[in-house]
Formats: C-alpha cells, sequence, structure tokens
C-alpha cells in the first residue's frame, strides 16, 4: 500500500503506483452493513459513470439539481448587496446628515470608529450565525435550515430600516449577519452535493456570481438615488432586501433535501425519493440505487476514519490537514489583496473624476467581476483548481507590485491615479476569474462529506476574522496622517508581501480535486498524498473488478490467504460459513 508526505516530501513514483481502499475499512464494512458486496458493487459502477459523464450528459440528467442549487445560491445575493451599500451609504449626504455628527469643516460625516463598528458587525453576526448553522443543519438537514434563517432575514430586515440611531443600526447589521453566515454554508454544501463530479465546481462558483450581482444590484440602486435629498435615500435600499428572502422562501419550501445528508442519517428511501426529484425520469442510463450506493460507500469509508462529526473532528487524523487546506484556500481570498478592489472609485475620485462618473465605474467594476466569474467556468473545463488558484493569485501579485510602483509618483499625478484605478478594474477582472470563484469549488470538494457543513463554517469564519483584521488595517493604511498611516496607493507592497506568502503555500499545500469523486479524495488524504501528487495518483478503491472483503465470521481456511474475494465467491463462502 503506497503513501506519501502531507508536506511534499520524498515519495514513491506516483505513476507507478495505485492506491486501494485500506484492507481493514473493507473488511469492517463488509461486516457491519447488510449486504456490502452489492453495495460497493453498485458504487464502482455508479462511480464509473460519474468519471465518464460529460457536461452535457450532467445538465440532460440533472437540470432539476441546477435548478435547486441556483435557487438557494440566490440568497447569497442579499449579502453582497448589504457589503456595498453600507459602504456606499457614507458617501450618502442624506445617511450622514442622519446619522452622522458635524465635521470641522461642517459637514456630516459619520465617526470612523462607528464606520469600523458598523462594517464589523454584520461578519460578527455571520460568525455566529456560521457556528449556529454548522450544527442546525447537521441535525435538522440543509432544507430546513435555509428555511428557518430565510424566515429570521424577514424578520430582521426591519431592524435596520426603521433605526433611529448608529447602535440601533449596528444591532440590525449583527442580526442581518447571522442569516448571511448560514446562507455563506448551506449554498455551497447544497450545491456541491445535488449534483454530479462534471457539474459540482461550476454550481458552487455560481456562489460567486451571487456576490457579484449583489454587489453590482447595491451600486445600482444606491447611484439611482443619488438625486433624492430626503431619507428615502437610503431607506429605499434596506426595503429592497426584502425582494428576495420571500420567494426564496416559498421555493426553499418546495426543495428537495441533500440525498448525501439522509445517507449520513441512514435514512436510504428518502435519499433516493430525493434523488429521483433531482435528476430527469425516465432516463435509461441513470441508475438511482447505483449512485445511492456510491453515497453509502462514500459514508462507510469516512466512517473508518473519523465516526465523530463535531467541530473537534475536524482536527483529528487526515481531517486536520483537510481542514487547515479548506481553512487556509479561504483566507487567501482575504490576503492577496482583494480588499483594494473596492477603492477603485477612491483613486478616480482623487484623479479628478465627478462622484456620478465614479459610481459609474464602480458599475462597471462589479459587471467586470460577473464576466469573470463566467469565464471561470470556462477555465475550469480546461484546467485543474489548482492550477487556475496559484497562476491567479500569482498574477494578482504582478499588479500589486504595478499598482505599487505608480503610487510611487506624488499623489498630484492624474496619471498615476488613472494607472492605479484602471489596474485594480484588471485586478477585478483577473480576482473574479481565478481566485474568487475556484474558491467555493475547492473548500466543497476538499472537506469530507460527513464534516462539510462544519468545515466550510471554520473556513468562512476564519475568512470574515481575517477579513475584520483587513479592513482595519486597510483603512489605516489608506487613512491620511495624523489619524492614519498616510500609506495611500503604497499599501499594494504590503498586500503584496500577503499575496507571495499566498501563492507559496498554494504551491505547497493545495491539492487537485478535479474529477475526483468524493471516496476517490478521502483515499488521497488518507494516504497522505501530497499536493504536488494528488492530480497524477492512480486511485483503484473498489480494489479492482466487484472484489469485497471477506467477514471475521468466515473461517480462515474458507477463506484462504487473501482476506479478499470476488463477488460470487463472497456469497459462497458466508452461505458455507451459515
Amino acid at each position: 500500500m503506497a503513501s506519501g508526505s502531507g508536506s511534499g516530501g520524498a515519495e514513491a513514483p506516483i505513476e507507478n503506483v495505485t492506491l486501494h481502499a485500506d484492507d481493514e475499512f473493507i473488511r469492517r464494512a463488509s461486516v457491519a452493513v447488510h449486504g456490502f458486496a452489492e453495495i460497493q458493487s453498485d458504487a464502482q459502477e455508479a462511480t464509473r459513470k460519474e468519471h465518464n459523464m460529460t457536461l452535457k450528459e450532467a445538465l440532460r440528467l440533472y437540470p432539476k439539481a441546477v435548478g435547486w442549487s441556483i435557487l438557494l445560491s440566490t440568497a447569497i445575493i442579499m449579502e453582497g448587496y448589504d457589503v456595498v451599500l453600507l459602504s456606499s451609504f457614507y458617501a450618502l449626504p442624506q445617511f450622514n446628515q442622519k446619522y452622522g455628527v458635524i465635521a470641522d469643516d461642517g459637514a456630516y460625516t459619520i465617526p470612523a470608529p462607528w464606520k469600523s463598528g458598523l462594517s464589523n458587525g454584520a461578519l460578527c453576526g455571520e460568525i455566529l450565525g456560521l457556528f449556529a448553522t454548522g450544527v442546525i443543519s447537521e441535525k435538522y438537514g440543509y432544507r430546513k435550515t435555509m428555511i428557518g434563517a430565510l424566515c429570521m432575514m424577514t424578520a430582521v430586515i426591519f431592524v435596520p430600516f426603521f433605526s433611529p440611531t448608529l447602535p440601533v443600526l449596528l444591532l440590525g447589521e449583527i442580526l442581518c449577519g447571522i442569516p448571511w453566515g448560514a446562507f455563506q454554508t448551506l449554498t455551497t454544501a447544497y450545491a456541491s452535493e445535488v449534483c454530479p463530479v462534471a457539474l459540482r465546481a461550476y454550481l458552487c462558483t455560481y456562489v460567486n456570481l451571487c456576490w457579484v450581482m449583489g454587489q453590482f444590484i447595491a451600486s445600482g440602486v444606491v447611484r439611482a438615488l443619488l438625486s433624492r435629498e430626503d431619507q428615502w435615500a437610503y431607506r429605499i435600499p434596506f426595503a429592497i432586501q426584502w425582494m428576495w428572502p420571500i420567494p426564496i422562501l416559498i421555493g426553499c419550501i418546495f426543495a428537495p433535501e441533500s440525498p448525501w445528508w439522509l445517507v449520513r442519517k441512514g435514512r436510504i428511501e428518502e435519499a433516493k425519493a430525493q434523488l429521483l426529484r433531482l435528476t430527469t425520469r425516465g432516463d435509461h442510463t441513470f441508475d438511482a440505487d447505483n449512485t445511492i450506493a456510491m453515497m453509502q460507500h462514500t459514508d462507510e469509508l469516512e466512517k473508518s476514519v473519523s465516526e465523530g462529526t463535531s467541530y473537534l473532528d475536524c482536527f483529528r487524523g487526515c481531517d486536520l490537514r483537510r481542514t487547515e487546506i479548506v481553512c487556509l484556500t479561504w483566507v487567501v481570498q482575504a490576503l492577496c489583496g482583494s480588499t483594494f478592489m473596492g477603492y477603485s472609485t477612491y483613486f478616480y475620485q482623487q484623479a479628478g473624476l465627478p462622484t456620478e462618473s465614479a459610481f459609474n465605474l464602480s458599475m462597471a467594476q462589479y459587471a467586470l467581476g460577473a464576466i469573470g466569474t463566467l469565464g471561470s467556468w470556462f477555465l475550469m473545463s480546461r484546467a485543474g483548481r489548482r492550477s487556475i488558484y496559484l497562476k491567479g493569485a500569482a498574477s494578482l501579485l504582478v499588479l500589486l507590485m504595478i499598482i505599487g510602483l505608480a503610487s510611487i509618483a506624488p499623489s498630484s499625478n492624474k496619471a498615476s491615479r488613472w494607472a492605479i484605478g484602471s489596474m485594480l478594474l484588471i485586478f477585478t477582472l483577473v480576482y473574479d476569474l481565478t481566485v474568487g470563484p475556484v474558491c467555493y469549488a475547492l473548500v466543497a470538494e476538499l472537506s469530507s462529506t460527513r464534516l462539510k457543513s462544519k468545515t466550510i463554517v471554520l473556513a468562512r469564519n476564519l475568512y470574515n476574522i481575517g477579513g475584520i483584521v483587513v479592513n482595519i488595517l486597510t483603512t489605516y493604511q489608506l487613512t491620511p496622517t495624523p489619524s492614519g498611516w498616510g500609506w495611500g496607493a503604497k499599501s499594494a507592497f504590503f498586500w503584496a508581501g500577503s499575496c507571495a506568502l499566498c501563492v507559496v503555500w498554494i504551491y505547497f499545500r493545495l491539492p487537485e480535486p478535479k474529477g475526483r469523486t468524493y471516496a476517490e479524495i478521502d483515499i488521497l488524504f488518507e494516504h497522505k498524498i501530497s499536493a504536488r501528487n494528488f492530480k497524477d495518483t492512480k486511485l483503484d478503491i473498489f480494489r479492482g473488478e466487484n472484489v469485497v472483503a471477506v467477514p471475521e465470521d468466515v473461517g480462515e481456511k474458507d477463506a484462504g490467504a487473501h482476506p479478499f474475494a470476488t463477488i460470487g465467491e463472497f456469497k459462497k463462502l458466508t452461505s458455507r460459513a451459515r
């Protein structure tokens, strides 16, 4: 049996090695699970079909799964909407007159501590919502948890809409953050579990497109209301958030539950019924029993490594490495300089552009983000996730260095401000072509199915904590002295350094999950195959054609010297033992 180094050390030539499932796993599963021989045979056939399934075939067989996944993922639009909405309000005179104080120049402004508090308040709520969702979704399922989060979202929007003071507005942001945290976990986990390998990456990265769509809509709404001089200039944008929860809630009531979750709960017949709701009826090439058997086989494989499904189990055995990879994959999004994307409008204003024109360019920036996400689907069909992530981060590093070099020119040099703003537009396109959307596919594919929701919770929360730190650092870096550091665009050099560290980590630690089933990824992690060898390692997770383990209660004389037999031999041996 082959094994490798998780840190990328010396290994046997991977191309000459075929990894198998652990002997002990197969033996225990064959004893513990009734009919395991047939389950393994059916799972092998389903795995073969998934490997051979093209994108066109997957879309034809799973159109309902695509529709339901898109519906649930649309909830993320609300979070992307509010993130841009609140930061845009700081430049809105009507909002500042309601909640701000008079500054030395006679204009109303929101105090800096409150700006930081409001921006980070939603993140604090998301952290609470994420941890709660990890526990609730494992007990009640994705669908019911999503319904509860949408009901809460509908109720708590009243708080920011009617908030009379900044403390109440802060409370509203924290409360809204709780269901947003639930959406972050559930949408990615659900998308990864209702579709086959051929569709998995596309539906997971659609989450990033929803985020960009929310930002684009928020920017457009604020731009359209700039001419209003009353309180509705900021109340209408808050009220628009009621557009999303109710229709999505109605859809979730009729949505099928994840078959993987039902299999983990031992509800096999229900899992099959939900799987049939996700697929095209009457397709003679599809066997629901085989697909359910593949889920059972994967679940038993993961049980052999870790029986538990608690947060603590994410840090045990080979799941510790998986947790590290998934968490840091998401943290790369925060540390690669993405914080700069929101400041292109600021640099265009420095270049002398009117406020309305700067807002127009910000909308163009979010449109580039949407184009980039759609382009990432094209890239992922031709290149691996690891390759896209690595080259994308390296490209962002180059762009940050260009921005930093352009910032050396004096601020009176308008051409340098135009160059910085334009480089940030290109940065947005590259980010949403690579690191932005591909992250969602990686975190969904590299976490085990039994610990998926909790691993995603830990990863997203680490990202949120990183986001709080990054927001604070960026505020100080871009704020003029004496209240800030006055670095301006020169802070790009700082983020280029953190991005370089991300590139190094990606090269040595991030594996390639493209084209692998969840069971195959489990085996690769169990054998500690290094990140750089994930792609080329050969696998036979079923130990050859129709081979199963012989249970302990079959005598050694009957079983022979080898603890494995073909299904036909297995049936004879177990019959003789009885």
